[in-house]
């Protein structure tokens, strides 16, 4: 029974009043006003060690009281203590305040254990966190981020890692975009999972969505890549139990499945499959197995599906009638594995029914009724950390609450999901596999390269961008007028010096030198000159198909002859010398890309 459904105040359970602080991103008790007349608060219903309180709401033995012990007696230790904080997600330490007076005509302060009712602003606080949580949630990647950072603390010996190497990053960077994996592998673990995947399968790259965050966090894009494309897996270093290291080797025009499982390939080995594939550097990965589907959607309370025809599928054991349905658990699970009841029973068809229920899965997790509702939460974490498995870059408390905050900032209208842009095989007489579309698959990889978003931006951001652009408009300098230093800041060795030869060789900027290398790495190239310079940044961008965003106006610096100089510092985007680094000024449309926001039914 709930705390509403109770007739006595005193027999309301405290697991049923912790509500979100937004100004940490914690979970935090809060009971209600009748609750709170009781001479001593009860214990939380979070398992976390505590030991007793006093009635004056501190710990037995004099330790100090926790924030959810000072939360359930606010009257009387929150006005001896504050709580400071620097920012979501960091705590400070609690400085003394003195106790605010009482003025003269006001009622008496309740005496230490009793608590009279509470101001009324207190509900437009818990509004306001509503509002400041909800509509941000993306898919199965935001179960971590929602649930698993709330009550991380409790979960952190339940998500498995692995060592990939330098398939990865080795953190996590709040100020840059970042890519990560989701795959989830068709290896029937768990009771229940014999109807799915191939019988003995070692764990195959069944689904996999590569999701990209934009660097300011306004869009996102989550890009399917079918199981059956063909593609050729790269050599492949993997960490081993005992830990050396093997290299598993390449093959060539095989089923991206096989790129994990297959001879004992580790994400690590998906993840460079990737970008082999794409080009995009993928920072991260999350893996599932298929408990995970159907534990994630019974901790909500089941995720709702639309069909456009009612579905009688024996081979999956699907059975939906048309319209909108609620699903959960087995149910769930045969939802996403079942092809043969949506267009032509192949993958992709199968990927944009996976596409909507992720979608759905978002909406419902952002929702007050999840958000509001602490078991749910509870089992949502519970489910999400047992079971994931993670790179060793993400694979602690601090960075996977970071990574979790960062994802909260992501309207779900601004997050695109479309499914890499493929052919069919053309040396198949009997089409089975697909390969990527020459036309199309290019475009849809520079704009996710390049951080462009699939989706319109706000006026802010595009006023942003406007503003980029204008540094390249202007009047542009002779080649010859040009003086700059190349540094290395992350690009292959010898780039540097390729980029000397070709800019003097073959532009005729004869005042230019190789500086060596920068003194940290750089994710991007960059071109800083002072304000006198900017029409021989103008032409040098000109000339390199340098981005607007990669002038930084600021300073130069002395060269050996004593005369002010730009600074090229080429970053790990650089491609080489006269390779042009212009984003596409627009991404391209996709066919049936969608975004979480809007429900649609599978046909």
């Amino acid at each position: 029974m709930d705390a509403q459904g109770r007739g006595r105040a005193e027999n309301i359970d405290p697991a049923d009043q912790w509500v979100l602080n937004p100004s940490t991103g914690e979970y935090e008790l809060r009971l209600t006003p009748s609750a709170a007349q009781s001479t001593v608060a009860p214990q939380s219903g979070v398992p976390s060690p505590r030991r007793p309180r006093t009635p004056q709401g501190g710990r037995a033995g004099g330790a100090p009281a926790s924030d959810a012990a000072r939360a359930a007696a606010p009257d009387t230790a929150a006005r001896s203590r504050t709580r400071t904080s620097s920012g979501p997600g960091r705590d400070t330490p609690e400085r003394d305040v003195p106790s605010p007076r009482r003025r003269r005509g006001a009622p008496p302060e309740p005496v230490p254990g009793r608590r009279g009712r509470r101001p009324a602003k207190k509900k437009s606080k818990a509004k306001k966190a509503l509002i400041w949580t909800g509509g941000t949630m993306a898919f199965l990647l935001l179960v971590v981020g929602t649930a698993g950072y709330l009550f991380i603390k409790h979960l952190e010996g339940n998500v498995s890692t692995t060592d990939v190497g330098d398939a990865g990053s080795k953190g996590f960077s709040k100020d840059e975009a970042f890519n990560i994996l989701i795959i989830g592998t068709d290896k029937r673990t768990g009771k229940g999972n014999e109807g799915y995947g191939d019988k003995g399968s070692v764990g195959h790259a069944d689904t996999n969505i590569l999701l990209h965050v934009a660097k300011d966090r306004t869009n996102a894009t989550a890009m399917s890549i079918p199981r059956d494309m063909i593609v050729d897996v790269p050599d492949c270093p993997t960490k081993q139990s005992d830990g050396s290291e093997r290299v598993i080797s390449g093959t060539e025009r095989v089923r991206f499945n096989t790129s994990l499982g297959q001879d004992g390939r580790d994400p690590g080995c998906t993840m460079r499959t990737v970008q082999a594939v794409t080009g995009i550097h993928v920072d991260h990965f999350m893996m599932a197995d298929f408990n995970a589907v159907k534990t994630l959607s019974s901790a909500v309370g089941g995720v709702d599906v639309c069909l456009k025809h009612a579905v009688d599928d024996p081979k999956s054991h699907l059975k939906l009638p048309a319209g909108e349905s609620k699903i959960e658990g087995e149910q769930a699970l045969a939802f996403v594995r079942t092809r043969h009841s949506f267009g032509n029973a192949g993958d992709l068809d199968r990927i944009k029914v996976q596409q909507q229920f992720l979608g759905s899965l978002a909406r419902k997790m952002s929702s007050s009724d999840t958000l509001t509702n602490p078991t749910k939460l509870y089992k949502l974490a519970n489910a999400a950390t047992k079971a994931l498995t993670v790179d060793t870059g993400i694979g602690d408390v601090s960075t996977l609450k970071d990574v979790a905050l960062e994802l909260k900032k992501v309207p779900t209208k601004n997050i695109t999901f479309l499914t890499l842009p493929v052919v069919d095989n053309p040396t198949e007489k009997v089409h089975a596999t697909v390969v990527p579309d020459p036309n199309k698959a290019p475009a849809v990889f520079d704009a996710i390269k390049n951080d462009v978003s699939f989706t319109a931006v706000k006026e802010k951001e595009k006023a942003a961008k406007d503003a980029e652009a204008a540094r390249l408009q202007g009047p542009q300098a002779p080649a010859d007028e040009v003086r700059v230093r190349i540094l290395n800041g992350g690009a292959q060795a010898g780039s540097a010096s390729q980029t000397l030869n070709w800019l003097q060789n073959d532009q005729g900027v004869l005042k230019s030198e190789n500086a060596g290398n920068a003194p940290a790495v750089a994710a991007k190239t960059t071109l800083e000159y002072a304000p006198d310079q900017a029409a021989q940044a103008r032409k040098l961008a000109a000339l390199m198909g340098l981005p607007g965003s990669a002038l930084k106006p600021g300073r130069s610096v002395t060269n050996a002859q004593g005369l002010p100089t730009m600074t090229l510092t080429l970053g790990k985007d650089f491609k080489g010398a006269g390779v042009s680094l212009t984003a596409p000024a627009k991404a391209p449309e996709v066919d049936n890309q969608s975004t979480a926001d809007k429900v649609q039914c599978a046909s």
